[in-house]
């Protein structure tokens, strides 16, 4: 009994920390690793598997929970067969497990996320960096079901430059293209420069767009909730 409480010790201490860290490691990947490597500067292979480490532990800190750890072990090994598939055996399979293994393991760790961020007790800054790595797990999710969608139809979108078709020569410039759209759906921006005409595509670009609606205020509402009731303990107790 003492080991798991010892444990348990650790984590609650780990835990806001980790909710910052996970915070730079997704601006860091988002908005400058996946940029220039479009623009084809060579990202070293160390610090790509730097933060896919840093994203599993995690995962590791932020739960005790068997299925989330098995749902993240998991996804890394659907990650690592597509790999291996992509570079022995390439086909639709390596796209197939590639893309599942990453919505996969970004699902998992925004209900890991989501279980620290809503849980109760008072509302604190890492709470709402937790709501913000919550935020861009969606665009990073839709992201994986959009680049799926192109790699197996490459008309699905229109607006999308015809040589990034071959995306075993550019998959960095796919990845940069559907972040991009993913972003300007969730938060219905849409400059319409890249347009969805597959039925599949425009069904993910419209659950997307809802949820970029419905989330904020979502989450607006949980915060406050979790505020008052945190205010109200005290004056419960004296009563």
């Amino acid at each position: 009994m003492v080991a798991p409480r010892r444990l348990k010790t650790w984590q609650d201490r780990l835990r806001d920390p980790a909710l910052t860290v996970l915070l730079v490691v997704q601006l860091i990947a988002m908005f400058v690793l996946t940029p220039i490597a479009a623009v084809g500067m060579p990202i070293p292979r160390i610090v790509v598997e730097a933060l896919l480490t840093a994203l599993i532990a995690i995962v590791l800190l932020l739960t005790t929970s068997r299925w989330a750890i098995a749902l993240t072990l998991v996804s890394v090994a659907l990650t690592a067969a597509a790999e291996v598939l992509r570079v022995g055996w390439p086909s639709v399979l390596d796209d197939w497990l590639g893309h599942t293994g990453t919505i996969l393991g970004f699902i998992t760790l925004s209900w890991v996320v989501a279980r620290a961020v809503f849980a109760a007790g008072r509302v604190n800054v890492y709470r709402v960096q937790g709501a913000i790595v919550l935020y861009l797990n969606f665009a990073m999710i839709f992201t994986s079901a959009y680049r799926l969608v192109f790699e197996l139809s490459p008309a699905a979108f229109n607006g999308v430059p015809p040589e990034l078709a071959d995306h075993a020569l550019t998959d960095h410039r796919i990845l940069a293209t559907m972040l991009y759209f993913s972003f300007t759906t969730l938060t219905s921006t849409g400059f319409g420069d890249v347009v969805p005409v597959h039925p599949i595509a425009r069904s993910l670009a419209n659950l997307e767009a809802i949820i970029g609606q419905l989330y904020p205020a979502t989450l607006l509402a949980r915060v406050v909730t979790l505020e008052m009731e945190f205010r109200r303990r005290p004056r419960d107790k004296e009563r």
